[in-house]
């Protein structure tokens, strides 16, 4: 098993990637509990940074004056899977992040290069952070799953298991607005395709999620509800990795 120094066996790193709805980010806090690790949402990122952006008047448009901006931002995630929070500048802004107005812009800010490169450089900082105990790291040592765009490919190819997660067009329309609005009828589903359909588009034109890279196992979820999705991901990391965390000791 891979070594942190010289005698300490790194934490277990599972990296979970997905289109908007695929149910990624619940069965990613599912998995990382069950299994005793830290949990990061990727995604909340680029949200905080699109609040952080909006809160210090930075137009979106004006990639450089945003890459510059991110670059300053006072960011802690909580990775703490049964209550993961975002903090910023010393407030909490996990509710402010999932504001429909902020995920219609996320995108803008999302799809800068410059951005992504910072962001990627902290995500995998907390990856490293987990895997090795550092000092503060909610999982001790045990490891992390981390979750969202490019997780696999570009923050984290060397993650012990990587898993994409799909489902097609109509489960994850229904499943954003049975989120979003508590139901998922016709009008609600309409309200929602924007926030899925046209981000994922957007965000496709710098990130691959759709299809799974080498070494990377994809999971359908079309026909699967959350417990379903959970024991198939567990699954898949139980199967894949022989570390201690992945089989559920502590």
């Amino acid at each position: 098993m891979e070594q942190a120094g010289t005698d300490r066996v790194r934490g277990l790193v599972v990296a979970i990637d997905g289109p908007s709805g695929s149910g990624k980010s619940t069965v990613s806090r599912r998995v990382a509990a069950e299994l005793g690790l830290a949990y990061l949402d990727t995604g909340a990122m680029y949200r905080a940074a699109t609040w952080w952006c909006l809160r210090r008047g930075v137009a979106l448009t004006d990639t450089g004056a945003v890459a510059a901006a991110v670059r300053d931002m006072p960011l802690v995630m909580v990775t703490d899977p049964a209550g993961p929070r975002v903090v910023c500048d010393g407030e909490d802004i996990t509710d402010a992040t999932r504001a429909s107005a902020l995920s219609a812009v996320v995108s803008q800010v999302a799809t800068n290069l410059e951005v992504r490169a910072e962001l990627c450089r902290l995500q995998r900082a907390e990856i490293e952070a987990e895997a090795t105990g550092a000092p503060g790291s909610r999982s001790a040592g045990r490891g992390i799953v981390a979750e969202g765009r490019d997780i696999t490919t570009v923050v984290a190819p060397d993650a012990d298991v990587r898993i994409l997660l799909i489902a097609d067009e109509r489960a994850r329309l229904a499943r954003r607005a049975r989120e979003l609005h508590g139901t998922a009828d016709a009008a609600t589903i309409e309200a929602t395709r924007d926030e899925v359909v046209r981000r994922d588009a957007d965000d496709s034109t710098v990130s691959r999620f759709m299809t799974a890279a080498d070494g990377v196992t994809t999971v359908d979820t079309s026909a699967f509800g959350v417990e379903e999705t959970f024991a198939a991901v567990l699954a898949v990391v139980r199967g894949a990795s022989t570390r201690p965390a992945a089989r559920g000791e502590r």
